[in-house]
């Protein structure tokens, strides 16, 4: 090889390289404006809801790492990022796993995915007064029947469900989750468990016709709790 020829391939890998450098810093800066438009300071960023159609995975995965050294945004967990809130102290505050589960597997306030169930909504009902260690939902986000999920210390219990969940039809569904069990979960007389339930129906504006189209879609129990908690006194 020539004087000239190897002038000629060290001068072309420094232009490859710094080209592949401007493109890396392009994509960077997209990846911040992307960020700072979609989210605010403290709230989850899911790697897999970033838009990022023109960055590679390995890319972004070394642009969000150059994020972090820069503290531009924070590491929750795998595949988890927020934008630092400084608190009055000037501390670092990020999402709690609370926040985390709910704006994964129930709504991030743009799209409804899921709902609390079980105990966790039992106590939210007001039919009992337990505090359940791991909360319960279920969610559109989820492939197995049931899985415990952890996120930072807290586990969660997320199930599939029986029908998939909208912003149309998540309340009544929710009632009717809690319905399989009723018995397990509430800690009131039906009496008055029946006031409560008829209160949620009525606050979700959630109409007879609503109850009909799902209910066959759940087990036998629900019939019964259905006309025991007197729900159709609602739509009379």
């Amino acid at each position: 090889m020539t004087y000239a020829e190897n002038n000629l391939i060290l001068y072309l890998t420094y232009l490859i390289y710094n080209i592949k450098c401007i493109k890396d810093i392009r994509n960077t800066r997209m990846l911040v404006d992307e960020i700072r438009k979609q989210y605010k300071e403290a709230e989850p960023i899911f790697v897999n809801d970033l838009k990022t159609d023109d960055i590679s995975r390995p890319a972004l995965t070394q642009q969000l790492g150059t994020l972090c050294r820069n503290h531009v945004i924070e590491k929750f967990d795998n595949g988890i990022y927020y934008i630092p809130k400084k608190s009055r102290l000037q501390n670092s505050v990020g999402p709690s796993a609370d926040t985390i589960a709910r704006y994964k597997y129930v709504t991030d306030g743009k799209t409804v995915k899921g709902f609390y169930s079980g105990y966790t909504f039992a106590n939210q009902l007001g039919i009992t007064t337990q505090v359940p260690a791991r909360v319960e939902i279920v969610s559109n986000n989820t492939s197995a029947i049931v899985r415990e999920v952890v996120i930072g210390k807290q586990r969660f219990i997320v199930r599939k469900p029986a029908v998939k969940i909208n912003a149309d039809n998540v309340y009544v569904l929710q009632l009717l989750d809690i319905l399989k069990d009723f018995d397990k979960y509430s800690e009131e007389s039906y009496e008055s468990a029946g006031e409560k339930v008829r209160e949620f129906l009525k606050s979700h504006g959630i109409r007879k016709e609503d109850i009909d189209r799902y209910l066959r879609k759940y087990p036998a129990s629900v019939f019964r709790y259905y006309y025991e908690l007197e729900m159709k006194n609602v739509f009379t």
